[in-house]
């Protein structure tokens, strides 16, 4: 497999705003295409409580994501899905199987902090 890494510069990484944030509130998203909750994120007082749809079902449950600390992109630009505004990327790798395994925060630190 030929694989190539594409450079950035410190100026282009630093505009991108990855932040640390505690789910506060899970639903199932039946509408979505693919299987999906709805997810709503507390990102601390300066940036609030954004919501996303993400395809984490094959990992986790509403109540176990509950309370996890998890990273976010927060300035992305809002997206329709299934007629449910996505404000921001919940970030994760695939597993073997293409399944989406959430990126963490241990120990924990403030919600909003930015990664650098």
């Amino acid at each position: 497999m030929d694989f190539k890494i594409k450079t950035i510069t410190y100026e282009d990484f630093s505009n991108v705003e990855l932040r640390s944030g505690t789910i506060e509130k899970v639903e199932l998203f039946p509408r979505a295409k693919k299987p999906a909750y709805k997810i709503w994120v507390n990102f601390g007082p300066a940036i609030g409580i954004k919501q996303t749809s993400a395809q984490v079902t094959k990992h986790y449950t509403p109540e176990g994501l509950i309370g996890r600390l998890v990273v976010g992109c927060v300035n992305l630009e809002p997206r329709n899905i299934a007629g449910f505004m996505s404000e921001f990327l919940l970030v994760g790798f695939a597993d073997n199987e293409g399944h989406v395994c959430l990126i963490t925060v241990d120990p924990k630190v403030p919600e909003g902090q930015k990664l650098f």
